[in-house]
């Protein structure tokens, strides 16, 4: 993992200092916000050193469409997903690129996000936001936003996955798993942390052992369904363990091996509902403080859904939230919840830098940076805007600079899933309730795997709708998104 680069050298932050690097101009509970402060003037690509490692940083938008040519370049695995590996083995976000099972997984489970696959999802999904909102319905405090809309995606995932249901909106106290998974998430992350730190290997053995019954818990519970839905004689494929279980490759005839299949839930259940959570916990916030960005979602919510609060959203009419697709769009523009990938070359490379880059090298794009460069987003580019996505201001946008799920064929295989199943909970929470938020809270963000505003609570009351009868003749989604139940303006992306 030690990312030399031959001896090349790159700007830098002021303040390096013998042994320790640039350790002490970091905030350790921010590390990518504090990158993101310290890379202002360093130009697109520069170094932190953090004892003795060295992370090369791109914040440029030009030289990230660069790293994203799949005929040169491909994901590499960062410490932080090196670590990840220890809790969720090699699933579809922490697999090497040359590990066989990566592209068993992805060819078996690429049918399950295509059309027919969402449609048997979409109401898994309304019935996880209706718990929601029943548990929302009899609040009498502002709520915590981004932890329901964790729990919320928690739960969407957890029974679309493998068809369990944790209850995080019934129980007293969050089902076992839960804190287990977290606590064994989160001691992967420390040693992540620490793997550049002397004295590394001795901490992360104590925090192993200190760990260790979280992780065979969340192993034990896992293999159990696994072995119990294997020896049933019932072939049932409505989620994800089931079409793992069932289906064999449809050239070679391979199956995944059960430690495996566990291996791919848990990537689903990490990578999986943090990310969209968050998404949702960003355009909420924008929202909330823009009075005319939040009129124009109620007409079209109204528009669309008509005068009943309690409609839900067909299957179809997902597609027709165009504005609310934008909202999202834009806030994971400024806060893209996965916030950073790293990139190898396939072979020895001259970058545009004029930095030679080699196979064992690897470079970490740096999301909110790429999606902030004036050269392609405007000088505005740190403001909200959803209009940045209307299609006449999109037109011209230089390829491969947005890229919220990621680049190339390593790109998040979920990702039509967490736009359908975000839009379609905005779409629902905006007709059913008034937002009301607080004037004092400044927007704060935790890091953990992912990007997330912390202490943001809202207040919630019971809206009537528009009087407006419910658009039915929006035009249907283009025919170049019928695969797809969201149209997309993504490129190839995580």
């Amino acid at each position: 993992m030690r990312n030399d680069w031959d001896g090349q050298s790159f700007p830098h932050p002021p303040g390096r200092r013998p042994l320790v690097g640039d350790v002490l101009g970091a905030d350790p509970r921010k590390p990518l916000q504090s990158s993101l402060e310290r890379s202002k003037g360093l130009g697109p690509i520069f170094e932190l050193k953090i004892f003795d490692q060295k992370f090369v940083v791109v914040t440029g938008a030009e030289l990230a469409a660069e790293l994203a040519d799949e005929s040169r370049f491909e994901k590499a695995l960062s410490p932080a997903l090196v670590a990840l590996r220890e809790f969720a083995g090699a699933g579809l976000f922490t697999a090497y690129n040359d590990e066989t099972d990566w592209a068993l997984a992805h060819d078996l489970l690429r049918p399950a996000f295509m059309r027919d696959s969402m449609q048997r999802y979409h109401p898994v999904m309304l019935a996880a936001a209706q718990e929601l909102f029943d548990h929302w319905d009899v609040a009498t405090e502002p709520v915590d936003v981004s932890a329901d809309m964790t729990k919320l995606t928690m739960e969407t995932i957890s029974r679309t996955a493998f068809s369990q249901d944790f209850g995080s909106f019934t129980r007293d106290e969050p089902h076992p798993f839960i804190p287990a998974m977290i606590a064994a998430l989160r001691a992967g992350q420390r040693k992540g942390t620490l793997n550049s730190m002397p004295g590394a290997g001795l901490m992360a053995k104590r925090i192993d052992r200190r760990n260790a019954h979280h992780q065979e818990y969340v192993d034990r519970l896992l293999d159990d369904i696994i072995a119990t839905r294997r020896a049933s004689t019932d072939v049932d494929d409505r989620d994800l363990l089931g079409i793992m279980l069932h289906t064999p490759h449809p050239e070679t005839g391979a199956r995944l091996d059960d430690v495996n299949i566990r291996h791919q839930i848990l990537t689903f259940l990490v990578a999986g509902h943090e990310t969209t959570s968050g998404a949702l916990s960003f355009a909420l916030y924008y929202l909330s403080r823009d009075a005319d960005l939040l009129a124009r979602a109620h007409e079209e919510v109204d528009r669309i859904l008509g005068p009943d609060r309690d409609v839900e959203p067909t299957f179809g009419q997902v597609a027709k939230f165009r504005f609310l697709r934008r909202v999202l769009d834009e806030g994971l523009r400024l806060w893209p919840t996965a916030p950073a990938y790293a990139r190898s070359p396939r072979e020895t490379t001259t970058l545009a830098s004029g930095h030679v880059m080699r196979p064992q090298d690897w470079a970490l794009v740096l999301l909110p940076a790429v999606h902030r460069d004036p050269s392609v987003w405007g000088e505005t580019a740190d403001e909200f805007d959803p209009d940045r996505f209307l299609p006449e201001n999109s037109r011209g946008r230089p390829t491969q600079t947005y890229k919220p799920f990621g680049t190339g064929e390593r790109s998040c295989i979920g990702r039509q899933f967490a736009l359908h199943e975000a839009i379609l909970v905005l779409a629902r929470m905006l007709h059913r309730y008034e937002l009301t938020y607080d004037p004092a809270y400044e927007l704060s963000i935790t890091e953990r795997l992912t990007l997330m505003p912390e202490g943001f609570r809202l207040g919630l009351t019971l809206r009537t709708p528009s009087s407006s009868a419910a658009d039915a003749d929006e035009p249907a989604q283009p025919a170049e998104s019928r695969t797809c139940p969201v149209s997309s303006i993504d490129q190839p992306g995580l």
